[in-house]
């Protein structure tokens, strides 16, 4: 991903993570910056149950954007 992750951005995961149960295009919030590439993500339901929190790498994940890019 060579977009700036930062500190809870919304993002889905571009692969399956069977053991933690996820699926790609899950869509998870950054939670903890582990470091450089490296995120710890929450996966919650709905009503904000949290069902997975993992950490992963920038190459799994996607950083989806909820509003237009502003124009130069």
């Amino acid at each position: 991903m060579q977009d700036d992750v930062h500190l809870l951005d919304v993002v889905a995961i571009l692969q399956d993570v069977p053991e933690s149960g996820l699926l790609r295009g899950q869509v998870g919030t950054v939670v903890e910056l582990l470091g450089p590439g490296a995120y710890e993500v929450e996966f919650a339901d709905d009503d904000g149950k949290t069902y997975a929190v993992l950490p992963l790498r920038a190459e799994q994940l996607m950083l989806l954007r909820l509003r237009p890019a502003k124009v130069a």
